[in-house]
């Protein structure tokens, strides 16, 4: 199994980076939401040039908020700093979008915007289309010589997917697929759907490079999951679910499937007096929601942290997460992609490569 490291982009991440390279990490993923944290694809740029050997990819580009000619320079740009070592993620969007107040974008959509930025990096042209407008669009100075991009060496692309719909994209336009330690239990239908999907589509139908994204800590001896350590390690993963189900209940861009009601109304009785406090008024309430999302934890919202949803991540004892981590290798993931935040990036980084690959 290979190993990542996922950053909420931030632009000192190469320096964390460099020290997951030497401490085993094959890849370094970043997210894309543009409203949250640094710009990606600044991020990434120095990433490459701090680096020699890791696999850069987003983790995910949001089509809507770039052009397609767009993310296929950005991309393109940071492959001529890492020639050959650079993965596209696309994903509909959750906070990419969210934060906007929009929903997630439409598997079609997605799958059209992924055709457009293959052709652009393949040295190809693409159909682009603005509203009733339809043009051809390329890449004007590809070759490499000249400085630009570099569209010489592959850039695969990656499909963020776990429900039916985006899970046929993967098949029929990626290749590879990125999918949430949530989701984990369906890899088998999963794998089966991408197949079939694949076949239809006259393509290879053998198991895709997958990626799964998760977190986890390393337990102490003796130490329980609910520690101090561990909530202020990953404190901050085990709550956006609760701002997912309060996106579905009360959000402006709520079409993203989890659906819990409770759960909702206990986020809305936390958020409403916090926002009302700090004076944000309630049409820009999904703004507040979002604050701290993959970053940290807002005042109070620890209460959200819960022993079930500790456990639910990559944390334990060395032992146990290594073999959880043999069982998912054994069903078919490829990479672990570990989250972390700046603060305990580097802790959690020697935490894993000391325990958990070193000994994989």
């Amino acid at each position: 199994m290979d190993f990542g490291i996922t950053f909420p982009s931030y632009i000192e991440a190469w320096k964390d980076a460099q020290v997951a390279e030497d401490s085993g990490f094959s890849h370094a993923w970043f997210y894309d939401s543009q409203l949250l944290y640094s710009d990606v694809y600044a991020t990434m740029a120095l990433v490459a040039e701090h680096t020699t050997r890791m696999t850069l990819g987003t983790l995910v580009a949001i089509p809507s908020n770039r052009l397609a000619p767009v993310t296929a320079s950005a991309i393109a740009t940071i492959n001529y700093l890492a020639p050959g070592r650079v993965v596209l993620g696309v994903g509909t969007g959750f906070t990419g979008r969210n934060t906007m107040g929009l929903p997630a974008l439409s598997a079609r959509a997605m799958q059209e915007y992924i055709e457009q930025v293959r052709a652009l990096l393949r040295g190809e042209d693409a159909l682009f289309r603005e509203g009733e407008a339809e043009r051809w669009i390329r890449l004007l100075h590809p070759e490499r010589e000249l400085g630009f991009v570099n569209v010489e060496d592959p850039v695969p692309i990656y499909v963020a997917a776990n429900g039916p719909r985006a899970v046929r994209v993967a098949a029929e336009s990626g290749d590879g697929w990125i999918t949430t330690a949530r989701a984990r239990a369906l890899l088998a239908g999963n794998f089966e759907a991408h197949a079939a999907a694949a076949r239809a589509a006259g393509r290879d139908d053998s198991k895709p490079y997958t990626v799964l994204l998760g977190m986890g800590c390393v337990l102490q001896p003796g130490e329980p999951a609910t520690s101090q350590r561990v909530i202020d390690r990953i404190g901050w993963g085990a709550v956006p679910g609760h701002h997912a189900a309060w996106e579905a209940e009360y959000g402006p861009g709520a079409n993203l499937g989890l659906h819990d009601p409770e759960m909702a109304a206990a986020y809305q009785a936390y958020i409403d007096p916090l926002a009302e406090e700090a004076g944000s008024p309630p049409d820009r309430r999904y703004l507040d929601v979002h604050r701290g999302h993959l970053a940290f934890l807002k005042p109070g919202e620890e209460r959200f942290v819960t022993e079930a949803g500790i456990r639910g991540t990559f944390t334990g004892t060395r032992e146990e997460i290594i073999e959880r981590l043999k069982a998912l290798e054994a069903a078919g993931v490829d990479c672990l992609a570990l989250q972390v935040v700046q603060e305990s990036a580097r802790e959690t980084i020697d935490e894993f490569g000391r325990q958990v690959i070193a000994r994989m």
